[in-house]
């Protein structure tokens, strides 16, 4: 169950996070996009109270927030990709692919 959790922390981080993106830019206000902030705030809200629940259930600290991290920050380079198109070099998939293996190598490591 901890890591249905943990699952959900990372999904609404990364919406909340994506989001970000919508409340920048020229001729961004806050009148002309209060959405985006709203969905900014309750994600991040919701991401940390799913995180904490995530920990109440059994997840280690370290292995829920690296997981969380590593996880986000892959998901939310490759939105950034897909859908607004921007750039990333091969140095920069190159640090993708560590971070995955990383997270992977911290989550397989602690099994017996």
């Amino acid at each position: 169950m901890g890591y249905l959790f943990l699952a959900l922390a990372i999904a609404s981080e990364v919406v909340a996070t994506t989001f970000l993106k919508f409340t920048s830019g020229e001729g961004v206000t806050f009148a002309n996009r209060w959405w985006a902030y709203l969905v900014v705030v309750v994600g991040y809200i919701l991401s940390f109270v799913m995180l904490s629940f995530t920990l109440t259930r059994g997840v280690p600290l370290g292995i829920a927030y690296a997981v969380w991290g590593g996880v986000g920050i892959v998901v939310v380079t490759v939105i950034s990709w897909v859908v607004f198109k921007e750039f990333l070099t091969l140095v920069q998939l190159i640090g993708i692919v560590l971070v995955i293996g990383g997270v992977l190598l911290l989550e397989l490591g602690g099994r017996r």
